[in-house]
């Protein structure tokens, strides 16, 4: 099992995850490509100490950059993962 350090980059602060946040209870993280939802479960208990319902996992693919030339590339592709908390659990941002 990834540290827990590794496994969370981020977290996503958007009108979307603001009103999953507020509605379900849910938070969005930026996490590591390669972490499973179970590793991701047992890094937000331990970071914030808080109980977890569910975790949910998107993967986005980076996008094309510069592509009418020849030096074109892709930005990075990342992970995204819904985490719902347990009733009467929620987190604080300053």
């Amino acid at each position: 099992m990834k540290d827990i350090f590794q496994v969370i980059d981020t977290i996503q602060l958007s009108e979307k995850a603001t009103l999953l946040a507020e509605t379900n209870n849910e938070y969005v993280f930026k996490v590591n490509p390669s972490a499973n939802k179970l590793e991701i479960k047992y890094a937000v208990e331990k970071l914030f100490g808080k109980k977890v319902e569910a975790v949910r996992t998107a993967n986005y693919q980076g996008k094309k950059k510069r592509e009418r030339r020849a030096d074109f590339g892709r930005t990075k592709s990342w992970k995204k993962a819904f985490v719902r908390l347990a009733d009467g659990e929620t987190l604080e941002f300053v």
